[in-house]
Order: structure tokens, then sequence, then C-alpha cells
């Protein structure tokens, strides 16, 4: 399966998984899960959602490991911080213990998306020394 599909499919578990949260808030009148709702839509569904696209447009051909290591650690890091934030806000654990996931689950985000900027720079120094 390729990277577009992959993405494309962890984009619509996360929608699903967001817009879950956006309607036990609804139907419980509790907006506290407001910031992990807005994060599990725009860092899981939103940012895999523009990967797939990338993948599916720019990177016909990225390099296998890279490609491997920058979806994986997307996945794992908006899962964790989306539990992360879901923890905290739900007041399940003190900011004290989550705080290390979050940094993490942050963290690795960004340096997915850093990933992601080499694979395209890649991309595109390939496409214009064939032309």
């Amino acid at each position: 399966m390729n990277y577009d599909r992959k993405f494309l499919l962890w984009a619509l578990g996360f929608a699903v998984f967001g817009l879950c949260v956006g309607i036990y808030m609804a139907a419980s009148k509790n907006h506290g899960q407001l910031v992990a709702h807005a994060h599990i839509l725009l860092v899981g569904f939103v940012v895999s959602f523009i990967y797939a696209i990338i993948h599916k447009l720019w990177l016909t051909t990225p390099g296998r490991w890279i490609a491997r290591i920058q979806f994986w650690l997307h996945i794992v890091c908006a899962a964790l911080l989306s539990i992360g934030l879901l923890l905290l806000y739900g007041h399940v654990y003190p900011e004290t213990v989550l705080e290390p996931i979050l940094s993490l689950g942050s963290i690795g985000v960004l340096l997915g998306m850093l990933l992601m900027g080499v694979m395209v720079l890649r991309s595109s120094r390939a496409g214009t020394s064939a032309t």
C-alpha cells in the first residue's frame, strides 16, 4: 500500500475520532475537550490528509526509509498528542504526568513535518534535474 493511501486512511480515522469527541462534547454540554478536539482534527486529520495529497501529487518516488520513518513518526506522535490532550483536559492525569508525553508528541509531529519538507525538497530537485 502506498503512503498516499496509508495517510488517507489514517486521516479518515482521525476525522472519525475527532468528530466523536465533538459529538460527545455537544451531547454532554461540556466543551472542556475543545483543545483536544481541535488537535485531533488539525494534526490528525488535516495534516495527515495534506500528507496524503503531497505523496499522491509530488512524491511519486520518495526515499523508502525516510517515507517510512516520516509516516510512523507522524501517526504515532499525532496519536500520542491526541490521547495526551484528552487525558489532560479530561482531568484524568495531572499536567506533570502528561507533560513528557505531550512534549514527545509535539516534537515528533514537528520532526515529521521537517522530514516531509526534506522529501519535498529532494523530489523537486530530482524533478528539475531530469528536465
